[in-house]
């Protein structure tokens, strides 16, 4: 095991959000995604209400094709729902027109992908001040801000190394830096630790975890991954277009692992 590994905080010691019950930060209602193939409408998402708190970690479940990701498009803006509307906070993403939309992503929403989508052209402290100059913010304020995050992620000293360089897990971390270096509401993960081994997944999610834990930052994160459930605030599995709330980790497990088979 690497030095940065060992040094890198351990899942079992991330707690639950201890906060007494925050107001809600997204809002789902009557929420349909529709996609049309041919003369067939095929509805991936129907009819879906939710609320999630903030400072909560909250999951999504379900099998491949189940809906995870598209429900993250449409609470981070990146997709538009066919009914319904999204809330977050006081706003309504679903009356937005692209242009303040566009707005509204860069300052409120952090993204965090499975293939990491680092700019290959730009070094690591590049790529995580990135979002805080999009904001318009100082340069020198945006470098003392990823540093600090790079620091975070045990990547201080790779700060001018270009994304080539670095292993699957080094660039993740430093996509976890670059989600959060402009401090968004909410954080939006899509399977961030698929492609990587279970060690170095396992070293990843913790940061993440402790990262969004200490800025007291909403985390919504879909995974196939059914070990961390045990770490959530809220588990949601969807299924057949539905978003079930799961108040026991073992019945969501147990979900995950029959629709698997099924």
């Amino acid at each position: 095991m690497s030095s940065n590994v060992s040094r890198s905080p351990s899942l079992h010691r991330i707690g639950k959000n201890t906060r007494a019950q925050q107001p809600p930060i997204v809002r789902l209602l009557n929420l349909t995604k529709r996609y049309e193939e041919g003369a067939v409408s095929h509805a991936i998402l129907h009819t879906v209400n939710a609320e999630m708190l903030e400072g909560d970690f909250v999951v999504l479940l379900g099998k491949s094709g189940s809906g995870k990701s598209t429900l993250l498009n449409l609470i981070g803006g990146i997709d538009v729902p066919s009914d319904g509307e999204i809330w977050v906070r006081d706003t309504c993403l679903t009356r937005l027109n692209e242009h303040a939309l566009t707005l509204f992503r860069r300052d409120n929403i952090g993204f965090i992908f499975q293939f990491f989508n680092l700019i290959p052209t730009l070094t690591v402290l590049e790529n995580i001040t990135l979002p805080y100059e999009l904001r318009g913010r100082g340069r020198r304020e945006g470098e003392k801000a990823a540093r600090a995050l790079l620091d975070r992620v045990k990547l201080a000293d790779r700060a001018n190394t270009y994304p080539d360089r670095l292993s699957g897990g080094e660039q993740q971390r430093v996509a976890l830096a670059r989600a959060l270096v402009h401090e968004p509401q909410l954080i939006l993960a899509d399977e961030p630790t698929g492609n990587l081994d279970e060690e170095t997944g396992e070293t990843v999610l913790a940061l993440l975890l402790e990262l969004t834990r200490d800025m007291g930052k909403t985390l919504i994160m879909a995974t196939h991954n059914p070990e961390v459930v045990a770490y959530a605030d809220v588990i949601y599995h969807i299924h057949e277009g539905k978003l079930v709330s799961e108040q026991d980790s073992a019945i969501a497990t147990d979900a995950t692992s029959t629709s698997a088979r099924g």
